[in-house]
């Protein structure tokens, strides 16, 4: 989305300022043009963060959507500035911007899924109340699962076996992300949808061009093949040619890949 695109709806928010809070009703959403913004609940005078926005991030979109009340609280993190979208823009945003078109599905999908998992869950548990077993094991809200202790990161695994497998390097040499599994996708963590890329590429994304899910790459007999996903904004490149998106380009040992501004260098040493 050019900066000047949705000038006339951009707002300033201070840093500490409440955007908005639980239960109000809103008319809107917003797109974090610069700055951060935490969304987080209140549980017993407790903040619980949830997630943290930064550029390119969306917030609050159900009340566009569906005209419900706010479920969780927003707040700037430091200095923003934040694109207002209200139902008479969304149209022209949507259309400047597919990406966002593309992960308010994706999000909306997932929480889909979710109670769709939650109501199977359930009928589980009944099922096995009729046959007198123990009910199945249920959690509160403050008993959420904790992620696992991250792994050895990929730069780490490559270090260790310079010369072993197929991995993207940085243009610098300072890193490199190891490929492994037969279908990958590539770009940054996504806190809007809570879906992390198998490579992701926020650690060297200085400029935030990559998009959340940028390309996939996938090994067919023996071969690399890179396509860029839908809805990617500021395109993928091998050896400075531009890749149709979803059309599959096939990767040798040596070419140079560009996500956006970030420029990496396929290695397969398999």
């Amino acid at each position: 989305m050019p900066p000047s695109a949705f000038k006339d709806f951009t707002v300033t928010y201070r840093a500490g300022e409440r955007i908005f809070s639980e239960g109000e009703k809103g008319a809107e959403f917003f797109v974090v043009q610069k700055g951060r913004v935490e969304i987080f609940r209140e549980q017993n005078n407790n903040r619980k963060p949830l997630a943290h926005m930064e550029k390119g991030d969306f917030f609050g979109e159900l009340s566009v959507l569906l005209d419900v009340p706010r479920a969780e609280n927003a707040e700037a993190l430091e200095k923003c500035e934040l694109i207002v979208i209200n139902s008479t823009v969304f149209d022209q945003m949507i259309r400047s911007n597919i990406e966002i078109a593309v992960r308010i599905l994706r999000k909306l999908s997932l929480r889909l899924l979710e109670t769709t998992q939650k109501l199977q869950g359930l009928q589980g548990a009944a099922s096995a109340e009729d046959i007198d077993a123990p009910p199945a094991a249920t959690m509160t809200a403050e008993e959420e699962p904790v992620p696992p202790p991250e792994a050895a990161s990929e730069a780490e695994a490559v270090e260790r076996n310079p010369l072993q497998g197929a991995y993207l390097e940085t243009e610098d040499g300072e890193q490199q992300f190891t490929l492994k599994g037969d279908t990958l996708t590539i770009g940054r963590f996504d806190p809007v949808t809570g879906l992390k890329p198998e490579v992701d590429l926020s650690s060297v994304d200085i400029n935030r061009s990559v998009s959340r899910r940028h390309a996939k790459l996938q090994l067919e007999n023996g071969v690399y093949q890179l396509s860029e996903e839908v809805g990617a904004l500021n395109g993928t490149l091998v050896n400075n040619r531009r890749l149709v998106p979803g059309k599959p380009s096939p990767l040798d040992d040596g070419d140079t890949i560009h996500f956006g501004m970030v420029q990496l260098t396929f290695h397969n040493k398999g």
